[in-house]
C-alpha cells in the first residue's frame, strides 16, 4: 500500500501511531539522554569515540548529516556476536551514538540497546549493552522518543498503522547468486555514490553470510529530497531533545540478497508518536518510504519499484 494510501486512512482514523504499552510491563523508549552541556560538535565527538573505545567498543563509523551533528557507529564482539543468533540480526549489530548541537547546547544520546533489539526481533534484549553503554557514555538523561514506550511485546510486532509494513517485512532491493557477489555490488554502488548514498560503515556478522551497511542518504532537490537524510530530520525530528540516533539508515545483505528495512517501519520505529499529518508530520515526508527504497535498489544493482 502506498503511502499516500496510508495517509488517507489516517485522516480518516484521526489518530497517531503508538498503542499504549500493556499495563505492568516494563516498557522502552527509543534513544537514551547521555549528556547534555556547553561545547563543540566535533569535539565532543572526539572525546565520546575515545571513551568508547576505552571502553571497548570499536568505532566503525562516523557520519555528519548536517554540520550541527555527528554520528558515531559503534560495535563490539560481543554485539556482533548476539547479531549473530537472530535472523537479520546485522540491523542489530552497531549502536548509533550522536552528538547534536541544539541552539547552543550540546547533546550527546544514543540508540537505546534493549528498545532496538526487541524492535529488530533480536534475541535476548541486549540488557548487558545497555548497561555497559549507560556506564561509559552515562544516561542520566534517561530513554526519550515518544511520550510513553512500549512493552517488548508491542515492539516485536511493531507497525505504525493498519497496512504498514513490520520488522517481518523487509524490501528485498536485489539478488546475485552469492553473497560475495552481493557484497562487491553494494560497495560499488555505495563507492559511485549512487543517488548521492554513500557509506558510513560496513560490519559482517560472524559465523554467517550476513553484513550490515550504514549509509548517508544526501539525495539532490527536488526528487531527491526525501531521501536526503538531513530534509527528513528537519520535517521530522523537532523536539528540543533531537533523535539523531535514528541516523543513518542501514542495508543489510543477507547470503545472496540486499534488503532494507521499509521507511515506513524503519522511520516509523524511531518517531512512533510522529502524527501522519499537519506540521512536522509524516505525510511531508510521504514519498519518502518508495523514493528511499528505489534509490538503494539502485545502489545495490537492483530494480526495485513500488507496487501499483
Amino acid at each position: 500500500m502506498k503511502f499516500l494510501q496510508i495517509a488517507v486512512l489516517a485522516l480518516v482514523a484521526l489518530t497517531s501511531a503508538a498503542a499504549p504499552a500493556a499495563a505492568g510491563g516494563e516498557t522502552f523508549k527509543p534513544f537514551v539522554l547521555a549528556w547534555k552541556g556547553r561545547g563543540d560538535v566535533a569535539a565532543k565527538a572526539d572525546e565520546v569515540g575515545r571513551t568508547l573505545v576505552s571502553a571497548g567498543y570499536q568505532v566503525v563509523g562516523v557520519y555528519a548529516p548536517y554540520p550541527t551533528a555527528r554520528v558515531l557507529a559503534v560495535t563490539r564482539d560481543a554485539l556482533k556476536a548476539a547479531a549473530a543468533k537472530s535472523r537479520f540480526g546485522g540491523y542489530g549489530a552497531v549502536h548509533r551514538v550522536a552528538v547534536t548541537d541544539v541552539q547552543g547546547e550540546i547533546q550527546v544520546a544514543y540508540s537505546n540497546p534493549r528498545y532496538w533489539a526487541h524492535a529488530f526481533r533480536m534475541e535476548g534484549d541486549l540488557a548487558a549493552e545497555a548497561r555497559d553503554l549507560a556506564a561509559a557514555l552515562g544516561g542520566g538523561g534517561g530513554e526519550y522518543g515518544p511520550k510513553d514506550g512500549m512493552d517488548a511485546e508491542d515492539l516485536r510486532s511493531y507497525r505504525y498503522m493498519f497496512g504498514m509494513e513490520r520488522f517481518s517485512d523487509p524490501v528485498e532491493l536485489a539478488a546475485y547468486p552469492t553473497h560475495a557477489a552481493a557484497i562487491e555490488a553494494v560497495e560499488k554502488g555505495l563507492a559511485a555514490g549512487v543517488r548521492q548514498i554513500t557509506k558510513v560503515y560496513r560490519v559482517d556478522i560472524p559465523g554467517k553470510e550476513e553484513a550490515v551497511f550504514g549509509v548517508a542518504m544526501q539525495g539532490v532537490a527536488g526528487e531527491g529530497d526525501t531521501r536526503n537524510d538531513a530534509y527528513i530530520m528537519t520535517e521530522i525530528d523537532f523536539k528540543p531533545v533531537r533523535s539523531t540516533p535514528h541516523l543513518p539508515y542501514e542495508m543489510v545483505v543477507s547470503g545472496g540478497k540486499v534488503y532494507a528495512l521499509s521507511a515506513r517501519f524503519r522511520i516509523a520505529a524511531s518517531f512512533p508518536d510522529l502524527s501522519m499529518v499537519g506540521s512536522n508530520s509524516f505525510m511531508s515526508i510521504m514519498s519518502a518510504p518508495d523514493n528511499i527504497s528505489g534509490a538503494l535498489s539502485a545502489v545495490a544493482g537492483g530494480k526495485w519499484k513500488p507496487a501499483g
